[in-house]
């Protein structure tokens, strides 16, 4: 089996560098037509959007470079309209543009707390959104929304990136229910690269091996025809790639019929907290909830 993307148009946020190239030199690799989007940089020259763009046209595949922010509404349409116009479709949409602003929070000015939800979060939706009346009117669309450990796993100095990260998954819900009879199929990337925004970081042998071309394969995937899974979240990393998901303990009932006190709750605290009979989580009223409460 090979996957192909002959006759896809893709747009790559954030795609000068680290991640977003790999992704976007991947999909063009495999016959996409990309968007390669990125903030035009400080000084004279080609910017690293433009430079990604030529080297994908190098090597005998078809790329235009996007200057517009993923931050503000108008500029994110105009992202998807430079597909449209430039390629007359779009069929993958991989938002991966991101900035870091971290600190404790007790230090962390909100200036800093919004900015970075307003590109990671924002920037997100609005590019999604631009795109999506076009994936819906096709039936067909492959939406990628990037995702952190420092939102799903643990984080330090970052409750501004993290809680950016971890909205994506309450938004991957959402629109993964609301495109999936049209074939519209959103999934989420949860990476684990050396690039810059992780200089520093990492070191040694985690640094060699942990190239942003080893996440790309996952981001193709999704992105693929071959893909039927929708609302998913894969962890990938160093070569490693696995499912990520929430989970719910099996809990136990307490009267509902009358008072529940707080000592009640607390003399069953570690029935509450026993994970060994977790199950993914699709709501506090599961079916296991429901039986438990004759429903």
């Amino acid at each position: 089996m090979t996957i192909r993307f002959d006759d896809r148009v893709a747009i790559v946020t954030g795609a000068g560098a680290g991640l977003g190239r790999a992704h976007a030199i991947l999909l063009a690799s495999r016959g996409a037509k990309v968007v390669v989007n990125d903030l035009q940089g400080p000084g004279d020259g080609p910017s690293n959007a433009e430079k990604v763009a030529e080297e994908i046209r190098a090597a005998g595949g078809e790329a235009i470079a996007n200057h517009d922010s993923v931050a503000e509404e108008a500029s994110a349409a105009r992202i998807v309209q430079s597909a449209i116009d430039r390629f007359g479709r779009i069929d993958i949409v991989v938002n991966n543009a991101g900035i870091l602003r971290d600190k404790t929070f007790a230090k962390m000015e909100l200036s800093d707390f919004e900015l970075v939800l307003k590109v990671h979060l924002m920037g997100t939706v609005y590019v999604t959104k631009a795109a999506w009346p076009y994936l819906l009117e096709q039936k067909y669309g492959r939406v990628i929304l990037t995702s952190s450990a420092s939102g799903l796993g643990n984080a330090y100095g970052q409750s501004n990136y993290g809680a950016a990260k971890s909205a994506m998954v309450g938004l991957m819900i959402s629109l993964k229910n609301e495109g999936q009879n049209s074939n519209v199929l959103v999934n989420t990337i949860c990476p684990f690269a050396a690039t810059q925004m992780t200089a520093g970081l990492l070191s040694g042998r985690l640094t060699e091996i942990s190239k942003p071309e080893l996440v790309s394969p996952a981001v193709a995937w999704l992105a693929s025809q071959d893909c039927t899974v929708t609302g998913e979240i894969i962890g990938a990393g160093a070569g490693h790639y696995g499912r990520i998901r929430i989970v719910k303990s099996e809990g136990v009932v307490l009267d509902p019929e009358g008072t529940v006190t707080v000592e009640q709750f607390a003399s069953r605290i570690d029935d509450i907290f026993d994970m060994s009979s977790a199950e993914h989580y699709t709501g506090t009223m599961d079916s296991r909830t429901r039986a438990k409460l004759g429903l």
